[in-house]
């Protein structure tokens, strides 16, 4: 039960802070699938990422070998980033306005790019800050 109830803090966790993510880089991009990007469009974002970061932490919650080797995890967070906007953008999802920076030779922006990869590694120290305080109580 230990590992649910952290895997609901990560989710949690990660779920405000996408929300929040989500809502400030909005303004760089241009549309989603061709029409306006929505709060309701940022909400089934950050609920998806949420989704994304709890179900990759999931195997390091369960694994003493893995919980040693967390940097797995953040770098397959900010390599599935970078290969979900690789899709988004050659299928038309998704369009940057001009004020996105990024990434020279990966040509995807930088702000969707470390977004799983830093709110994932923030959610999970919450997580294990939650744990340890829960340790000492």
């Amino acid at each position: 039960m230990k590992t649910l109830n952290r895997l609901l803090l990560i989710f949690i966790g990660a779920f405000v802070l996408n929300l929040i993510w989500e809502h400030l880089h909005s303004v760089l991009y241009a549309s989603y699938k061709g029409e306006a990007v929505t709060n309701l469009i940022l909400l089934r974002a950050a609920l998806f990422d949420a989704a994304v970061i709890s179900f990759l932490s999931y195997p390091f919650l369960r694994s003493e070998a893995l919980r040693r080797k967390r940097w797995i995890l953040y770098l397959a967070l900010v390599i599935f980033a970078v290969l979900l906007e690789k899709w988004a953008l050659m299928t038309g999802r998704w369009a940057y306005t001009d004020a996105m920076p990024i990434i020279p030779f990966l040509d995807v922006g930088l702000t969707p790019a470390i977004q799983l990869g830093l709110l994932g590694y923030v959610s999970k120290r919450v997580s294990d800050l939650s744990e340890t305080k829960a340790t000492f109580t």
